[in-house]
Order: C-alpha cells, then sequence, then structure tokens
C-alpha cells in the first residue's frame, strides 16, 4: 500500500467513525459535545428521568450512561438507568430535545430543561423563559404545529433551518 493510499484509507475510516455523532447532531440536540463513549450527550448531561420523578432537573453522573440511538444520556443513580433502558421513549425529549416552539417555526433551537413542560406523558423543553411563556399561550397550537413540521425538518442540519 503506497504512502497515498494509506492516508485515503485512513481518511475514509476516520470519516466514517464519526459519521454517526455527525447524523446524530441533526435530529437531537447534542450541541454540548461527546461523551466519553465518543457518542454525542443528550440532555447537556441532565437525568431525563428526573424530569419526571423531581422538583427540578438534577445532573447525570457518566458512571450511569446509556446510549440511545447513537446519542448518550446520563443518570443520576442505577436506578433511573435502568427505568430508561425498559423504555427510553418514556423519558426522552420531544423533537430530539430541540426546542418544541423553534420547531413550531421551523428552527432547531437549543432545549434547556429549566423550561420544560410535561403533557400527556411527553416531556417538551423550550429554549428560554420568553419562548416559554409564549407557548404557554396557546400550548396545544405549539405541540401540534410542532409534530406537523417535525417530518418537515428533522434531518435538516441546524444550520441550514
Amino acid at each position: 500500500m503506497t504512502n497515498t493510499s494509506f492516508l485515503h484509507a485512513t481518511a475514509i475510516a476516520v470519516t466514517l467513525a464519526l459519521a454517526s455523532p455527525v447524523f446524530a447532531a441533526d435530529e437531537y440536540n447534542v450541541s454540548n459535545g461527546l461523551s466519553l463513549s465518543g457518542n454525542p450527550l443528550g440532555m447537556h448531561g441532565v437525568d431525563p428521568v428526573s424530569m419526571f420523578q423531581a422538583d427540578a432537573p438534577v445532573s447525570g453522573d457518566a458512571t450511569n450512561t446509556s446510549s440511545h440511538e447513537g446519542v448518550d444520556y446520563y443518570f443520576s443513580s442505577a436506578e433511573a438507568q435502568q427505568g430508561f433502558n425498559v423504555d427510553p421513549e418514556n423519558f426522552l425529549p420531544q423533537f430530539g430535545g430541540f426546542c418544541a416552539f423553534g420547531i413550531f417555526v421551523g428552527k432547531k433551537l437549543d432545549g434547556d430543561v429549566r423550561y420544560a413542560d410535561i403533557v400527556d406523558g411527553k416531556l417538551y423543553l423550550f429554549v428560554n423563559a420568553a419562548i416559554f411563556q409564549k407557548y404557554l399561550e396557546d400550548k396545544d397550537a405549539v405541540i401540534q404545529g410542532a409534530y406537523a413540521k417535525w417530518p418537515e425538518i428533522v434531518h435538516s442540519p441546524v444550520g441550514d433551518l
């Protein structure tokens, strides 16, 4: 194998190795980096189970990590991790963790766990207090509109919206 062939093969291998996190970044809000496994980190390291069980979001710990569709999530306890592993969809935020109001208007904005709502057992995140207040004015319209818009933008890179 020539030096050029070796470099070309190495470049392809690196590209393929990084492909999963790159694709995940389009469909999940993972803007805050990678976990120790090399997967992107979801929900900024906050335990998704805590969103349903605590008065306030609880930070997860890397010692309790589970992966779902190429994204890692941290949990505050082994019990929370086990609950997630049984049925991740019960605990994950809708729209890949992006702001539900942002999806409603065709944008992928950062979802912040401090501005969250649970409706019919589903977790919705919002970018900030002002947008959360706007959402509260007509929750049903925002949620229904976001579900209608999501299939159009789910695979679109954040920068293209």
